[in-house]
């Protein structure tokens, strides 16, 4: 049995929950993949191995992952609650491409301690936080840039850094 699987199963025990099959399958498949998962992506991903588990149970296992420590919600503005491994998994922020949905891991060491300055300056105790930030990756970038290009011998494009008569 893995760490993980022990955190489950005493979390469920002290919950006067009783240790399923289906609640065990969920925790292996969960377990099993690293991307950032709604409730009905892992629902479907649970349903190529055993049809007869709903959705319902998909998603209350979810709750008791994310309450298990085993897992937590993140959410990347399209109104989408998502769920990624959070037992022994390092903080990391996101910056997530507005175009193609792109989620991008991140973490930086800078970032924190400006964060920690900011607060002691405030005098406020940070006990969590989210950074997400939202904008394009450079694949959907590279697609802009060769659209631009293809569409430029065409029709001529005027582009205006600030609107016209202002400065």
């Amino acid at each position: 049995m893995t760490e993980e699987q022990e955190v489950f199963h005493q979390h469920i025990q002290r919950a006067g929950l009783k240790r399923t099959a289906q609640r065990d399958l969920i925790l292996e498949v969960f377990l099993r993949t690293e991307e950032h998962l709604s409730s009905e992506d892992l629902y479907r991903l649970v349903q190529r191995e055993d049809p007869a588990i709903g959705q319902t149970t998909v998603y209350r296992t979810l709750k008791l992952l994310t309450d298990a420590g085993l897992a937590r919600e993140v959410r990347f503005g399209d109104g989408r609650t998502r769920y990624e491994h959070n037992y022994k998994h390092p903080h990391h922020d996101h910056m997530i491409c507005t175009e193609c949905g792109k989620t991008i891991e991140f973490f930086s060491a800078d970032l924190e301690k400006l964060q920690d300055k900011i607060a002691a300056r405030h005098k406020f105790e940070i006990t969590n936080h989210t950074l997400r930030m939202f904008g394009y990756c450079a694949d959907c970038r590279s697609k802009d840039a060769r659209r631009d290009r293809e569409s430029s011998a065409a029709e001529p494009r005027v582009r205006f850094a600030s609107a016209p008569g202002t400065s």
